[in-house]
């Protein structure tokens, strides 16, 4: 039985899925110290962070709201608070509403219009296009949906310089590449969850084998990708050093898993993507203030 509405700032906090919107924000920060040549204005950072936050955590929290039936049918999430009953779906959607609003009011006056103009694309594709349609839609579903995930630097690089840079595009563009591999070492392990509240992700609609050699190809071309900065000029050899090996110990787990089969390489390849894209963009960073004392 759901228990009554409970207004704790715990359940409102789980709706803001802090873990996800935590990595979103550290991207964030990278594309605003990335877009300067040296250190950016404090006020704008924090502002144009906050901004962010909220913005992430309004679409995190309409994502609640519309998977809230799906969500209690599946043992990962059948905790949260809609499922739980420890909070109404109007709480939700008030919250979500407050948050997204607040959000744009504070980037338009205290950063710029353009960064929370693509926040709120970011907002709404994510939400509304990728979580009620997309989502049930195609096994594809990650991969259309995951260009709305990967704008965070971007939205950091627009905070600083209110343009959109091809050099916080390509940032976008690792992220965009990252997302599969990623997410479907996850629906690997998950999918009999999937396939019982009918969302069609790869490893449900055409079998986990093809999704294995997915996740392989996608890392293969995630190195590819990876190698840009350093080809166009924006990074240097430090970022190379640490990305080579990045991306090969990625390649070598999808390899793995299409030798062990089971859920548990899986999942040690999910860990590792997040370990893999924290440890990436760090060395973007790092790499960046390197070449500034040269």
């Amino acid at each position: 039985m759901p228990t009554p509405p409970n207004i704790s700032w715990k359940n409102y906090l789980t709706l803001c899925k802090p873990n996800v919107v935590l990595e979103m924000l550290f991207t964030a920060v990278v594309g605003m110290l990335l877009a300067v040549p040296g250190l950016p204005p404090i006020a704008t950072v924090l502002y144009g962070t906050l901004g962010i936050a909220l913005a992430a955590s309004s679409a995190a929290a309409i994502n609640h709201f519309i998977d809230r039936k799906a969500d209690a049918q599946m043992s990962r999430t059948e905790n949260r608070p809609l499922p739980k009953g420890t909070l109404t779906a109007t709480n939700v959607m008030v919250f979500a509403v407050i948050l997204g609003i607040s959000s744009m009011l504070l980037l338009v006056v205290m950063v710029n219009t353009l960064t929370a103009v693509l926040t709120f694309l970011s907002l709404f594709g994510y939400a509304v296009v990728y979580t009620l349609y997309l989502k049930r839609a195609t096994p594809q579903n990650i991969v259309i949906g995951g260009a709305f995930g990967a704008t965070p630097p971007l939205l950091g690089w627009c905070a600083m310089t209110n343009t959109i840079h091809p050099y916080a595009l390509l940032l976008v563009l690792i992220i965009f590449v990252w997302t599969p591999p990623h997410f479907w070492a996850l629906a690997i392990a998950r999918r009999e969850e999937y396939a019982k509240v009918n969302i069609p992700m790869l490893p449900v609609t055409h079998g986990v084998e093809f999704t294995r050699l997915q996740i392989l190809l996608y890392t293969i071309l995630l190195l590819i990708v990876t190698l840009l900065p350093y080809l166009t000029g924006m990074s240097g050899l430090v970022y190379l050093g640490i990305a080579l090996p990045l991306g090969l110990m990625f390649i070598y787990l999808a390899a793995l898993m299409m030798r062990t089969k089971d859920n548990k390489t899986a999942m040690r390849t999910f860990g590792y993507s997040i370990f893999y894209i924290t440890v990436l963009f760090a060395a973007l960073l790092i790499d960046h203030y390197f070449m500034l004392t040269l």
